[in-house]
């Protein structure tokens, strides 16, 4: 079956994906993995499979923002993918936490608008469990600090005229924001898989601690090429374990 948006065979996906923002992020997780082929390029949607310890792998780019996101993860899903995990940056809240850092998400505060038109608005955006402890046990084995949390995640990236609801939501206890993640719980909670996600902390939301934001720094790859190494052992392990 061809999916129409991915523009791939659901004949090539894999049970295992990893999902990312950017297409060149996407192609350098590729190359982490054995035997890696791309299988289109579709608007934002790069497609790679590959496999690692003998266990196949697809990897695909999202995009910014849930709606275009929540595509790609809809179309996994039809294809067949049953476990998704989510690999991104994001702002932290804390400078107990500051950028370098990983944080894998364990539930996301629905800030944005897409999941309002999927479920009732008291419905949570949680992570499968499973998933959450692999990718927390591999992200622990690398050097650097990792923490586990709810996130949040938010439509706007750059600031308006108020503060909301940065504040508030550090104020609960929240540890980082982003874009995506709440669609992909969402979405996986609706279709019956199972879905985790670990973020790289490349800057801070919170007003009294932002700086120029700069991604494009030697902490911040470092954190990224860590979060993309435990995605990978995660999967693996869920893989030991399903089996």
């Amino acid at each position: 079956m061809l999916l129409s948006i991915l523009q791939v065979n659901s004949e090539d996906l894999t049970p295992y994906a990893i999902v990312c923002g950017d297409p060149f992020r996407a192609e350098a997780i590729s190359r982490k993995l054995d035997n890696a082929r791309e299988l289109s390029f579709s608007r934002e949607y790069r497609t790679f499979v590959g496999e690692k310890n003998g266990v196949p792998i697809t990897v695909v780019s999202h995009g910014v923002g849930s709606p275009g996101a929540a595509v790609c993860f809809e179309e996994l899903i039809k294809g067949g993918v049953k476990t998704l995990i989510r690999v991104g940056t994001a702002g932290s809240y804390s400078a107990d936490v500051p950028p370098g850092s990983l944080v894998v998400s364990t539930a996301a505060v629905r800030e944005e608008g897409l999941t309002r038109q999927l479920v009732p608005h008291g419905f949570p955006a949680v992570a499968d469990h499973a998933v959450t402890r692999a990718l927390y046990e591999a992200a622990s084995e690398t050097d650097g600090l990792v923490k586990q949390g709810i996130t949040v995640t938010l439509d706007a990236f750059f600031q308006g005229v108020e503060e909301f609801p940065h504040r508030k939501y550090k104020q609960a206890g929240a540890l980082a924001v982003e874009m995506e993640i709440a669609a992909l719980y969402v979405i996986a909670s609706l279709r019956g898989v199972r879905a985790g996600a670990i973020v790289a902390l490349d800057g801070y939301a919170d007003a009294d601690l932002r700086e120029v934001y700069n991604p494009h720094t030697d902490v911040v790859s470092g954190a990224i090429e860590r979060e993309i190494d435990a995605a990978i052992r995660a999967i693996v392990k869920l893989n030991t374990d399903d089996n």
